[in-house]
């Protein structure tokens, strides 16, 4: 997803526009890879001194619940990323510096044999290391 869909996906939603939830898509849009609510805020500091946690966090959860980010937990907190727009795929994700690589391979065929009698409705697959920059450093 890039920012201009996800700010007219807000609209549609009936979701104001602001500088700052622009400025907020920009900085997931422009990363590879999951970042905290803490990451965002140091971020937003330089233009919006005055920002909250609270802000924050409100328009993480909205984005979430719009489909606008991924999120992830990771060692108890929770990471953000911009949606992927793409076909079907899973992620690697660094646990250094939480970079994501695309997985192509789907484990969900064997998965769906063992689960024969459940209604899947949604699924998320994804492996966790050290990227090779991490794993040199």
């Amino acid at each position: 997803m890039n920012v201009d869909r996800a700010l007219q996906q807000l609209k549609e939603q009936g979701h104001k526009y602001t500088d700052k939830r622009e400025d907020m898509l920009r900085y997931f849009d422009q990363e590879n890879s999951y970042r905290t609510a803490r990451d965002l805020l140091e971020n937003m500091r330089e233009n919006y001194t005055n920002i909250s946690f609270d802000t924050i966090y409100r328009n993480l959860h909205l984005f979430v619940e719009l489909n606008i980010l991924e999120v992830t937990e990771l060692e108890g907190e929770k990471h953000f990323r911009i949606k992927c727009d793409s076909h079907h795929h899973h992620h690697f994700i660094c646990l250094d510096c939480g970079q994501t690589k695309e997985i192509h391979t789907c484990p969900m065929s064997s998965v769906k044999q063992e689960l024969q009698d459940f209604a899947i409705e949604d699924h998320k697959f994804e492996i966790y290391g050290k990227c090779p920059t991490c794993q040199t450093a």
